[in-house]
């Protein structure tokens, strides 16, 4: 028999400890052990760019839920465009229906993304969005008469999101392939891009004759442009994505941008393709997309795309999620987007930008420090070794900061309405953090 699990009291009437006893028993959070937890902590409130403990702590957001919550918490717009969609319907399945908003999204994302990019595909997560993307691209070689090209071309140090599909094109010794090896698909890596514009002539050589050499079993390419988010928090040059556009062309490949973490202005333009110029065969955004309020994701693709891949054998793209096109997550991106446009994004990344590159500047010089680098409203520190999650987590919240260090990188990506203040503060609790870590 079963044991019954810890009683948990009704809702509001549970004190923390109760709360935290029973989440640590009985609920998985992201990457943790259930025999051995790290330590979480339990938020009873958040608006603006603050968090607020069950102890009364007041913590400064530099993570932006994890990249997503770009205009704050507890936003009046973003609440109303809710509380009006639930008022009128909260879900309909969208197998044989549409809606207003799933429409009027749809058509935004068309406006506002990289030339060429027309078909929109609502999925319910990054990695979902990211599978769809593969699919996309098998479905298309399939279509066009060369079912055994199969493989994607990608770069080290990407992430992609946790899914089977996802997994397989994240990098092979930092992501999951060890865990699952002789089950994910194995795909063809390239190097990792220069971080300066001064090797990407000689990294471009290497790719090109990595491409050609597997030219007859490669699909597509997919990478994440400018930069690489869980994978490593690196930062490359736009000419990359030339070469990549340049070598998908070549060689009759698809170019696939996974922006979920990049889209909608955190490195500075609205989507990392418009740096280069570049427009990819098929781009996933999500993340901010709702700011944060709903998951909501979607992957564009190309008129070529969208009729090759309806000549393969299924006729049909093969995905359909139950929450496709939920109308309250599409209401919730539409006043986003709103807000983005409204609040002069540009403005507030490029501030923002200018206090992580004065606050982290003392940083080069602790102890232990390998690298600080930004881009748009990320700030980066890379530690000469593994950093100690918990002690380094521990010393920002002393320093009145929630940040969510990993490997051995310590960062932020705050909101873009943080003040210059919360930048400071957010800079000074990764330089202490930097210190014990």
């Amino acid at each position: 028999m079963t044991a019954s699990p810890t009683q948990i009291p009704a809702p509001g009437a549970g004190t923390a400890p109760d709360l935290l006893a029973f989440d640590r028993e009985h609920v998985w959070h992201p990457y943790t052990s259930m025999t051995d937890p790290t330590p979480t902590r339990l938020v009873t409130g958040a608006s603006g760019t603050r968090l607020t403990l069950a102890d009364g702590t007041e913590l400064v957001d530099g993570m932006s839920s994890w990249w997503a919550a770009i205009h704050g918490y507890n936003h009046p717009v973003l609440n109303a465009a809710l509380a009006a969609q639930a008022a009128d319907y909260a879900h309909v399945m969208f197998g044989g229906l549409t809606h207003e908003p799933a429409i009027r999204l749809a058509r935004r994302l068309v406006d506002l993304s990289p030339v060429g990019l027309e078909h929109v595909f609502l999925a319910d997560s990054g990695s979902v969005s990211v599978e769809v993307a593969l699919k996309m691209v098998l479905q298309y070689q399939r279509g066009v008469g060369h079912p055994e090209r199969t493989r994607l071309l990608t770069i080290r140090g990407g992430y992609h999101g946790d899914t089977f599909g996802c997994m397989s094109v994240c990098d092979p010794v930092g992501g999951m392939h060890s865990m699952f090896s002789g089950v994910l698909p194995q795909q063809v890596f390239a190097d990792q891009p220069p971080s300066s514009p001064d090797g990407v002539a000689a990294w471009a050589a290497g790719f090109e004759a990595l491409a050609a050499e597997h030219a007859h079993e490669l699909a597509g390419i997919i990478v994440e442009p400018l930069l690489q988010g869980a994978g490593g928090m690196y930062v490359y040059p736009a000419e990359c994505l030339q070469v990549m556009r340049e070598v998908a062309d070549r060689h009759d490949l698809v170019l696939v941008f996974d922006e979920i973490a990049t889209g909608f202005g955190r490195t500075g333009t609205l989507f990392a393709a418009d740096a280069a110029g570049v427009s990819p065969d098929i781009m996933c955004v999500g993340k901010a997309l709702t700011g944060g309020y709903l998951t909501l994701a979607a992957a564009l693709c190309t008129s070529r795309i969208a009729v090759g891949l309806s000549h393969s054998e299924s006729g049909v793209l093969m995905h359909g999620p139950t929450f496709m096109g939920n109308p309250l997550a599409c209401s919730a991106a539409l006043a986003s987007l709103d807000l983005l446009e409204a609040n002069d994004w540009e403005a507030q990344v490029a501030r923002i930008n200018a206090g992580l590159v004065a606050g982290l500047a003392p940083v080069r010089h602790l102890a232990g420090v390998a690298d600080v680098r930004t881009l748009g409203a990320v700030g980066v520190v890379q530690l000469d070794h593994p950093v100690d999650m918990v002690k380094a987590t521990e010393v920002a919240i002393e320093h009145g900061v929630w940040l969510r260090p990993f490997r051995d990188l310590i960062y932020t990506m705050p909101p873009y309405v943080s003040s210059d203040e919360d930048v400071a503060t957010i800079c000074a609790a990764i330089a202490a953090a930097a210190v014990v870590a």
